[in-house]
């Protein structure tokens, strides 16, 4: 591989995270929190020198190699990590750089894990950009580099293929640009709508944008530290509703604009919709015993926050039966469809690793017989079966090293995470969920994790957001050899 490709590409994505900055100033410059907004414009200044000095520097010759392609995305989603936590450090909002880059990673990465305890004693400037990195992070600030800048032409589709959630960006057109551009639109459009439909309720308009930003994202960070819980039952069944079309395929939404049968034809979404209804029963039953409606609404919004990985909360499932938390730890490995905002390993996958495990158990009772894997009635590539049994392999792998690691971290750092804590902080980072269980439950936050434990669970973040295999090949010795 070469660095030059790399840093090419790292150079234009850090450029653009720089200028999104400028709207978090435009913010701070509307409530007059002019300090906030000049030391803001100063982090965008910072981040936009070095990404496009490192792009124009740095030339690209050609057209990237899968390879550079997967590498070039992760060195880059860790460069935004870092340079993106600017604005916090030098207004003052947080002033530990590694409270900093925990915040901002899980803001792109659309965690949603926090180490703020009380969301509105930040600037409004820092607020948005809070809630803004989750918007960039959601669809992929590189798909919105492709789509609107000239900068990254060469090698579209490996960078993409790179970053979008899912085992295989879905092409709209040929041209991924164009895909692209038609995805962003879906995506700012719903996000547009939700706003109207929140401000219309108990909402003001910043709460009202900040919402819809962290919902469509499937982020998760609130401006206040109630999350959803501060505000009306109307407010939660719009958030109910914008989570669940954040877990759908935004390629579907955009086909279901000519032919919204599209919708009910697509046997993900079925599935999708069938196991967050499944879940939502039980939490119903198992929290069962105070006024129906708020039951009912509360068991679905948990439902629905932890199957897409948004993590907001109105109901504090920390406090509920054993039973139902060990099923909480289980849906933060579910996930939405494909092709989705949502994080964990996806419903996609799930239907290949139960329809290949039926078919071995049926050549086990007649070896002579040949039998496909099936999603529907559509027979899946053996090669498609392969990648996702390694996926899931390595993303186990990785939640178990991730859990066993930061136990350890915990008994000598401190403080001492009791097992639950620490099994769904791991889970809920991995998956991109947010909360956990225990301290860093919906009630709690991540403050006061050890800071090696914070850095681990920042890699988690990547590792998740990005599915693993773009990291590994980062790091993989063979990646360099010639």
């Amino acid at each position: 591989m070469s660095w030059k490709n790399l840093l090419h590409v790292t150079g234009a994505v850090v450029g653009s995270a720089g200028i999104s900055m400028l709207v978090a100033a435009m913010v701070s410059v509307i409530y007059q929190e002019w300090s906030t907004a000049g030391w803001i414009v100063v982090a965008a200044l910072i981040t936009t020198v070095i990404g496009f000095g490192l792009w124009k520097i740095f030339d690209l010759p050609g057209e990237l190699s899968t390879r550079e392609g997967f590498a070039a995305v992760a060195l880059a989603w860790i460069a935004i990590g870092l340079l993106g936590s600017l604005p916090y450090l030098l207004t003052g909002s947080i002033t530990n750089v590694t409270d900093a880059v925990f915040e901002t990673v899980a803001g792109f990465t659309t965690t949603g894990s926090s180490i703020v305890p009380d969301p509105a004693a930040l600037p409004h400037g820092i607020l948005f950009w809070r809630s803004f990195t989750q918007w960039l992070g959601g669809m992929g600030i590189i798909v919105l580099s492709i789509a609107i800048l000239p900068l990254l032409g060469m090698g579209a589709v490996q960078l993409a293929r790179a970053e979008s959630p899912g085992p295989t960006p879905d092409r709209l057109t040929p041209r991924f640009k164009e895909t692209a551009k038609r995805l962003w639109i879906v995506y700012f459009a719903l996000t547009g709508a939700q706003m109207l439909l929140l401000w219309i309720g108990d909402m003001n308009l910043f709460d009202a944008v900040n919402h819809s930003l962290t919902t469509l994202s499937t982020g998760g960070f609130s401006t206040n530290a109630g999350s959803l819980g501060a505000f009306t039952a109307y407010s939660q069944w719009v958030v109910i509703v914008f989570m669940i079309l954040a877990g759908t395929s935004f390629a579907v939404h955009y086909r279901a604009i000519r032919t919204p049968g599209v919708y009910w034809r697509t046997n993900e979404i079925r599935v999708y919709l069938g196991v967050m209804a499944a879940a939502a029963a039980v939490m119903a039953i198992g929290t069962w015993g105070g006024p129906v409606h708020e039951v009912i609404r509360d068991a679905i919004f948990t439902a629905a926050t932890l199957i897409t990985t948004t993590g907001f909360g109105t109901a504090d499932f920390g406090l509920w039966k054993p039973a139902l938390q060990i099923m909480i730890v289980g849906l933060m490995f579910v996930g939405g469809m494909a092709g989705s905002t949502s994080g964990s390993i996806k419903i996609y996958r799930h239907e290949i690793l139960i329809g290949s495990s039926r078919a071995d158990v049926r050549r086990l009772i007649h070896p002579r017989g040949v039998f496909v894997t099936r999603i529907g009635k559509t027979p899946v590539k053996d090669t498609i079966v392969e990648a996702v049994q390694t996926f899931f392999m390595l993303y186990m792998v990785a939640f178990m090293t991730g859990s066993f690691a930061l136990a350890v971290i915990s008994s000598i750092w401190g403080p001492d995470l009791d097992i639950i804590a620490t099994v769904s902080a791991v889970a809920s980072s991995i998956g991109n969920v947010g909360p956990g269980l225990g301290s860093v439950g919906p009630t709690g936050n991540y403050l006061e994790i050890a800071a090696v434990g914070k850095w681990l669970l920042a890699g988690l973040m990547i590792v998740g957001r990005l599915e693993i295999l773009p990291i590994l090949i980062l790091f993989n010795r063979e990646s360099w050899r010639r």
